[in-house]
């Protein structure tokens, strides 16, 4: 046998990779309508993201405030040392009972639509006023009494609702005193002023209740906090959309993704070989590539030859009898010789079957009749040479092996 490392007939394999050559014979098929499959898709996905924008919607609030607060003032009775008769005092942090024993508290409301800074014209407003005695022992409660001074629903102008009402102190602070002496030594008295608002702005309605402590002594009076409170309330009044184009990375993505798997079903269906056994076996060959050797097979060689089914039978011969497996690439022959027995593995069929190199009879020159007459231009065509040349002639071959040797 001569050792041959040319190349193999054909030029080179047409992917480098026998497995996914191997892949793209049985699957091709099925891979590429994949491919164009998810191209198509994803080129689909990305003109819906381009003409479809990302739309969102969300509620829009609405927000009114409601604000209770009282002033509070005296007009001065008497004359004395700090004020003239008919002086008006007001918001004092005190009072004295001689010269102003009579206080005014002015409940004022303000409603207000906070999200368009207006106040509100249509609301309702009630204001109510208390004086509120309780008896306490150990800071608990077990007894009271409520004086109702004021109770009022004002119209309401520009948003703002304002009541008034004038409370005798005095009379107040004997009451006190009467109710001191009658749960003496048992516990104390507190008397206490509650500003209460009811109001309804057509959107909300609620209460505001304020309470602040009234101190009285035997010549002067005072209010210990202020009488105010607020609250806010939101409602909805409808809603916001906003339209933003969708990421364009999820674009870019979609359309690289299309452009790609388009341009892999092209390659896979132009390059996806056809011959199934020829990329199995060229598999098996690139496993069993240690044990395989190229080179050229006389047909005379051995003295009986083998068939086996598979290229793996051969190379498990070759193991076996530790011989190599020459592959005739010519012959498309697989073969192990050992002591005078060719094992032997060809897709052509049977060991002769393998002699004559495979020809392409398409290609081959159309068959002239011998019957008719010849034109000079076909004439002029023929080869005046025999490729093989008669018995008798002298550069003629002898027998088989002067063709096979040709060839």
């Amino acid at each position: 046998m001569r050792s041959d490392m040319g190349s193999e007939p054909g030029g080179q394999r047409m992917l480098d990779n026998p497995r996914l050559e191997l892949l793209l014979a049985k699957q091709g098929r099925t891979i590429t309508i994949a491919l164009l499959a998810v191209g198509l898709l994803a080129i689909g996905a990305t003109g819906w993201a381009v003409a479809n924008p990302e739309t969102t919607t969300a509620p829009q609030f609405g927000e009114e405030r409601v604000a209770v607060d009282a002033d509070t003032s005296a007009v001065v009775t008497e004359s004395g040392t700090l004020w003239t008769e008919g002086e008006e005092l007001t918001d004092s942090s005190v009072y004295f009972l001689n010269a102003t024993p009579e206080l005014t508290v002015e409940p004022r409301t303000t409603l207000r639509n906070e999200t368009s800074g207006t106040p509100i014209e249509e609301g309702e407003v009630t204001h109510e006023l208390r004086l509120r005695f309780e008896a306490k022992r150990d800071s608990t409660p077990f007894w009271n009494e409520t004086h109702q001074v004021l109770r009022e629903s004002p119209s309401v102008d520009n948003g703002v609702a304002t009541s008034q009402a004038t409370i005798d102190l005095e009379s107040y602070r004997q009451r006190q005193r009467q109710l001191e002496r009658e749960i003496s030594g048992v516990g104390s008295v507190d008397l206490q002023m509650v500003l209460r608002v009811e109001y309804e702005t057509g959107r909300h309605q609620g209460t505001l209740t304020s309470t602040t402590p009234v101190t009285i002594t035997e010549d002067a009076y005072w209010l210990e906090g202020e009488l105010s409170d607020s609250a806010s309330n939101s409602h909805r009044s409808g809603t916001v959309r906003t339209t933003e184009s969708r990421s364009p990375a999820l674009v870019g993505g979609l359309s690289v993704l299309g452009t790609l798997s388009l341009a892999g079903a092209a390659i896979v269906a132009r390059r996806s070989p056809t011959d199934v056994e020829g990329a199995r076996r060229a598999v098996h060959e690139q496993r069993y590539a240690e044990w395989i050797s190229r080179g050229s097979i006389p047909m005379w060689i051995g003295d009986y030859h083998v068939s086996l089914d598979t290229l793996e039978d051969v190379v498990d011969v070759a193991i076996d009898t530790n011989e190599r497996v020459v592959h005739d690439t010519q012959r498309g022959l697989f073969a192990v010789v050992n002591d005078g027995v060719v094992y032997y593995y060809s897709d052509r069929g049977l060991w002769e079957e393998t002699a004559w190199p495979e020809m392409d009879l398409e290609k081959q020159p159309d068959v002239i009749d011998g019957d008719r007459d010849l034109s000079t231009e076909e004439i002029l065509e023929l080869d005046p040479s025999d490729e093989f040349a008669a018995p008798d002639d002298p550069d003629g071959f002898e027998d088989d092996e002067d063709v096979w040797k040709q060839l």
